[in-house]
C-alpha cells in the first residue's frame, strides 16, 4: 500500500515528505494507521548523525494507532484494537524477557542497530529504494509494520494524541524514577533537564512522596513548567552551583538520586557532586555516540556513590503501559500537560526547529 512519510535521506537536512510503499506485515508482526506521533530529542539527535543508522530512514519513535491488518502467528491485537507502539519490540522466550526485563532483549537491540525487523528486511521502499526503520516504530509515517510485542494494546476510549507520548517521555521518566531508581517517599531528588523525559522523572517522584525535589535547567520557561509537574525547588543550571544549593536544602547531605536527563557528560559529573554518600546517579538522556564519562574511582569507593544506566525507564510494558495509563485517568499522572502543541506532518521540519530552540512542550503530530 502507499502512504504518506518523512524521510531522512543524509544526516544534517530536513526531512523530506515523501510517498512511500508499505507492504504487508509478515510472521509476528502488525500494519498500524498512526494517527499521532510525538517529536523528541532523540530523533534530532538521529537526524544530526550522533547516532550511526543505516540511511534512508523513517525517524519517530513515539506513535499510537489503529491496527490495520496482522502477519501469520500474531493473536495479541486484531485489526482494529488501538495500540501505544513501544520502541522496544522484545521476543517474549529470551532469559531478559522472562524476567520481565525487555528492554534488555537482544531482539530490540538487533532491530535498533540494523534498521531492519526481526527477519533482517524492511517493509518501506521510496522510489524503489529500501528505506530502514527506527527502533522499530518509525512513527513519522501514516502507516507503519513492527513487530507485535511492540503494540500495546489501549482502551479505544482514550484519545490516541495523548496516549502517543506515554510511548517514550513517560515510560521512560516515569519508569526511571519507579522502576530504575524506586524513588520512596522522602528522598530527596535532583532532576537535570526538564524537557519531555524530565518532566516526568518529576511528577513519578512527586507520586512517590519525594521530598525536596528539584528540577535544573537553563530555560526559565523549562523550569516554571518543572513546577507544575513537581519540582518543589528550580534552579538554573547557567548560573546556580547546582550541587552546592542541592547540598544547602537537604541538611548538608545531598540528594538520594540525581537523574541526567539530557545525554551530557558534564551534567553527570554535576549530578555526582549533588549526591550523598551511598547516593545514586540514574543517567536517561540519549548522548552523542562518541561521548564518554570519567569518574573519580575513588569517590565511589569512599562514598558508595552509584552511577547506572536505565534504558527505556527499565520498563516492563504490558504492566507498565496499563499502570501510567490508569493513573493519568485517575488524576495522579498528568500527560495532557505534557503536549505543548499539535502540528499535522508536513509541519514536522518546523516542529523540530522549535524544539532545537527550547520550546517547552511535547509537539505531537497528527495524523488524521
Amino acid at each position: 500500500m502507499l502512504s504518506r512519510a518523512a524521510v531522512l535521506f543524509e544526516t544534517g537536512a530536513p526531512l523530506e515528505i515523501r510517498e512511500i510503499e508499505v507492504d504487508a506485515p509478515k510472521q509476528e508482526e502488525v500494519r498500524v494507521r498512526v494517527v499521532a506521533s510525538g517529536l523528541c530529542h532523540s530523533d534530532m539527535t538521529l537526524m544530526a548523525g550522533k547516532l550511526p543508522h543505516p540511511l534512508p530512514l523513517i525517524p519517530g519513535h513515539e506513535a499510537a494507532g489503529i491496527v490495520e491488518s496482522v502477519g501469520p502467528g500474531v493473536t495479541s491485537v486484531a485489526p482494529g484494537d488501538h495500540v501505544l507502539i513501544v520502541y522496544r519490540g522484545h521476543c517474549g522466550r529470551c532469559r531478559y524477557c522472562a524476567m520481565g526485563r525487555p528492554v534488555l532483549c537482544q531482539l530490540g537491540a538487533r532491530i535498533r542497530a540494523t534498521g531492519t525487523l526481526a527477519d533482517g528486511t524492511v517493509r518501506y521502499h521510496v522510489d524503489g529504494r529500501d528505506v530502514f526503520h527506527f527502533t522499530g516504530v518509525s512513527g513519522f509515517s501514516e502507516h507503519v509494520v513492527v513487530p507485535a510485542s511492540a503494540a500495546i494494546k489501549v482502551d479505544p476510549a482514550l484519545p490516541l494524541d495523548v496516549v502517543a507520548v506515554v510511548g517514550c517521555s513517560v515510560l521512560t521518566g516515569v519508569g526511571s524514577a519507579l522502576n530504575a531508581a524506586g524513588v520512596s517517599a522522602g528522598d530527596a531528588v535532583v532532576v537535570i533537564g526538564c524537557g519531555g523525559v524530565g518532566l516526568n522523572v518529576l511528577q513519578a517522584s512527586r507520586l512517590a512522596g519525594a521530598h525536596p525535589i528539584v528540577g535544573v535547567d537553563v530555560s526559565p520557561q523549562k523550569l516554571e513548567a518543572a513546577r507544575g509537574f513537581g519540582a518543589t525547588h528550580v534552579l538554573d543550571g547557567a548560573r546556580d552551583d547546582v550541587a552546592e544549593q542541592v547540598r544547602a536544602l537537604t541538611g548538608g547531605d545531598g540528594a538520594d538520586f540525581a537523574f541526567d536527563a539530557v545525554g551530557r557528560p558534564a551534567l553527570v559529573d554535576v549530578a555526582l557532586d549533588a549526591l550523598r554518600p551511598g547516593g545514586a546517579v540514574v543517567v536517561i538522556g540519549v548522548p552523542d555516540a562518541t561521548e564518554k564519562i570519567e569518574v573519580g574511582q575513588l569517590m565511589l569507593l569512599a562514598q558508595e556513590k552509584q552511577l547506572r544506566g536505565s534504558l527505556y525507564g527499565s520498563s516492563n510494558f504490558g504492566v507498565d503501559v496499563p499502570r501510567i495509563l490508569t493513573l493519568w485517568q485517575a488524576g495522579k499522572l498528568d500527560l495532557e500537560g505534557l503536549i505543548g502543541r499539535r502540528i499535522v506532518l508536513d509541519q514536522i521540519n518546523e516542529g523540530f526547529e522549535a524544539l532545537h530552540h527550547g520550546e517547552s512542550g511535547r509537539t505531537v503530530i497528527q495524523m488524521g
